[in-house]
């Protein structure tokens, strides 16, 4: 057999969406028959085609040569089909190898086991030639085969590649969210960068990637030079000779290039450590010398210096992949770190191609720029935008019509409840709340910060269109008021259930000391659905505290314990905190060392409150009972499901057990439509006082029903 006549039959794979990228490269490279279809392009070619697109893809994940295909009837037969294969003369018997196998069918349902009977079949030739037989070796085989499996069709390839194409050899150290080489290439080819592009800027750049994409394409360079490793080496059919000669026609070419040059590859980042990594991969590929890297942040942005000779025959680009802002309280962050880099962009950066890849659309829609071009591309399995802008042409800014009425309420809001706070001696209170019914939001003061909760949306209103309004009304109040963006978090507000109640989120560590009237709490506003201090009940606390002085207090659904505090400071003689969840009494706890209360006479019982009261033996115990149950709950750790509407009468009778003689129970919840059962409570001896109105402080106006609050006794 010569090889260099044989004509193989190869596949390219590639990420979900490259094809047609994919397509025009092999075509460029001069392969025949190039055909794409999903998730990659076929093609036919010689050993040398082979080679050369091994060496220079910079789209394809792996470069498989086809060495049999069959339809199946059933499982049995794919053994035999492989063992029809030569195997002895792809690989020798003291070789290792592996198969990767993908697909299914209603035969094949498991990978492994498709793998498993691909190995049988190779065994069994080897077997069948009187052989040994060969070896399985998950880590660095020598020869990998690839076998893929379509309704009942089943091709095996051999993998040319070996390791995947990806890994081009210089990027040894990656940062956190990496991007794929060969995904950083299709953004590079996508926004315009050609082989004349002399200045290319990268203003989040992290270790580098897209800029040494872009300076391989400018400078000619294969991407797999620096490749050690390769599937092919260990092949039987392997000729070491036109190997040596295809590389080093391209190590010429690529010197060439380098020699020709005055391209600038400029690479911005705030981080000094990735800054550090991006300059050994720019050395390991032999292009430090065209190379700049610098700390920066990107929302302080301008324009490097650019000579005329570099920016007269070719645009200068920039591209770049901002942070996404996965992790719960980071979205406000990135939100108007797109916000403050589109103004940049637009201030800074006319006459300038540029090329965003991210995460969200809505992101996007942040830096107020129109796109001419978008692209769908896969970072594994994360879709992304790649969104292309011309600033060579005028960037209009765009314009809501509902900005100015917001950013007014918001001012309005804030110069009004500011001053109010201050004077009523507390820190921690609400600013906004849904004033304006599109911005359907809750916004928070807690000292310095802000806490922007998003209520559910409508069913009517399309889920892009809420984020789009809320994401405007976070741009709004970093612009209007005096919060920093880190200082800012941003938390769902919908009905839960289970352990979802509680949940604690990815955590940020967002923690703030405020002050309510005489009474210090630890609140965490990042890392919880709810930030240990419910502002709607201010009111109930401080009238807790008003009546416990000398008085025994039981505090049930204690939550983090800043009722007792209240009446702890009130000068209650005794305060018992009662609540099922352990983290949060630990809260608590701490709560009561913030404001130097201390003593066996504060107790923190951790029970579920319902099972609790009812193993109480009945008995004048408690001058005060504060009772604050949840609307609803049905925590696994809870013996029963509590329906506060439902269940109400019987929580105040079982609470009322443990009353003395003209105590009272200060009983709230926040059920919107909650109605007081007061004919079953006077079948209890138990009258009720409305409280709720008086109870509601100027800053929850707006929404009176947001909670209800009675004080109730036993009858005469």
């Amino acid at each position: 057999m010569t090889t260099q006549s044989t004509s193989y039959r190869l596949f390219a794979t590639c990420a979900k969406g490259l094809e047609p990228l994919l397509f025009d490269e092999l075509t460029q490279l001069g392969v025949a028959e190039v055909r794409q279809t999903a998730g990659g392009c076929w093609f036919q070619g010689e050993l040398a085609d082979a080679y050369h697109v091994c060496l220079w893809t910079r789209l394809a994940n792996r470069v498989l040569l086809t060495l049999g295909e069959t339809f199946i009837k059933s499982a049995k037969d794919i053994p035999v089909a492989v063992a029809q294969t030569e195997w002895e003369n792809i690989f020798r018997a003291d070789q290792t190898f592996i198969i990767d196998f993908s697909g299914r069918n209603h035969e094949i349902r498991h990978t492994q086991f498709g793998a498993q009977l691909i190995k049988d079949g190779i065994v069994d030739r080897f077997r069948e030639q009187g052989l040994p037989r060969p070896n399985v070796s998950k880590e660095f085989p020598d020869i990998r085969i690839n076998a893929h499996i379509q309704k009942e069709k089943l091709t095996w390839y051999l993998d040319l590649a070996g390791e995947s194409l990806h890994k081009r050899g210089y990027r040894q150290q990656q940062g956190a969210a990496p991007l794929r080489e060969t995904l950083a290439a299709a953004v590079v080819l996508r926004s315009g960068m050609t082989n004349k592009t002399n200045v290319v800027l990268d203003p989040f750049c992290g270790s580098g990637t897209l800029l040494l994409e872009a300076a391989m394409i400018r400078l000619d360079r294969a991407p797999g030079l620096t490749r050690t490793e390769w599937g092919f080496q260990q092949w039987a059919e392997h000729d070491e000779t036109v190997w040596q000669q295809i590389r080093s026609d391209a190590q010429q070419r690529f010197e060439s290039a380098l020699d020709q040059t005055d391209a600038r590859f400029i690479g911005y980042d705030n981080d000094a450590k990735m800054l550090a990594i991006a300059e050994q991969n720019a050395i390991r590929l032999g292009i430090a010398d065209l190379c700049e890297w610098q700390r920066m942040n990107a929302e302080q942005l301008t324009t490097p210096p650019i000579e005329q000779s570099e920016s007269s025959t070719e645009t200068p680009l920039l591209i770049c992949n901002p942070p996404y802002g996965e992790r719960l309280g980071e979205e406000i962050e990135t939100l108007l770190l797109y916000r403050r880099f589109g103004a940049q962009l637009r201030e800074h950066f006319h006459g300038w191609q540029v090329g965003v890849l991210a995460g969200d659309d809505t992101l996007l829609k942040r830096m107020k720029l129109r796109s001419h071009r978008k692209y769908k591309l896969f970072n594994g399995a994360i879709e992304t935008t790649l969104a292309l802008y011309d600033l060579t042409q005028e960037q209009p800014e765009f314009t809501q019509t509902q900005s100015s009425d917001l950013a007014n309420r918001l001012k309005k809001n804030w110069h009004k409840f500011e001053k109010w706070a201050a004077k009523e001696g507390v820190n921690a209170w609400r600013l906004y709340d849904a004033d304006l019914p599109e911005y359907n939001a809750a916004v928070d003061v807690y000292d310095d910060c802000l806490v922007i909760q998003e209520y559910a949306a409508p069913k009517d209103i399309p889920e892009g269109v809420a984020k789009d309004r809320l994401w405007f009304l976070i741009d709004t109040l970093a612009q209007e008021l005096p919060f920093s963006a880190e200082n800012m978090t941003l938390k769902v507000r919908q009905k839960q259930s289970g352990k979802q109640q509680y949940q604690k989120q990815e955590p940020r560590g967002l923690v703030r000391i405020v002050h309510e009237y005489n009474a210090q709490f630890e609140v965490n506003l990042s890392d919880y659905l709810d930030t240990g201090l419910f502002l709607d009940h201010r009111w109930a606390r401080r009238e807790l505290g008003k009546i416990s002085e000398n008085k025994s207090v039981l505090n049930l659904f204690a939550y983090t314990c800043s009722a007792s505090v209240h009446a702890a400071l009130g000068g209650a003689k005794e305060a018992v905190s009662v609540d099922l969840s352990r983290t949060y009494l630990a809260w608590g706890q701490r709560n009561f060392t913030l404001n130097k209360l201390y003593g066996r006479q504060y107790q923190f019982i951790q029970a579920d409150c319902m099972q609790w009261l009812r193993e109480q033996r009945p008995q004048q115990r408690y001058d005060v009972i504060f009772l604050d149950p949840p609307t609803f709950s049905n925590s696994k750790r809870m013996e029963d499901v509590l329906d506060v509407q439902r269940d109400h009468v019987m929580l105040l009778k079982l609470a009322a057990r443990l009353l003395k003689d003209n105590g009272v129970i200060l009983f709230s919840n926040n059920k919107r439509r909650f109605k007081l059962d007061e004919e079953l409570l006077a079948e209890a001896y138990l009258v009720a006082d409305d409280l709720t109105q008086r109870s509601i402080s100027p800053d929850f106006a707006r929404h009176k029903g947001i909670h209800h609050l009675f004080k109730v006794r036993q009858s005469d």
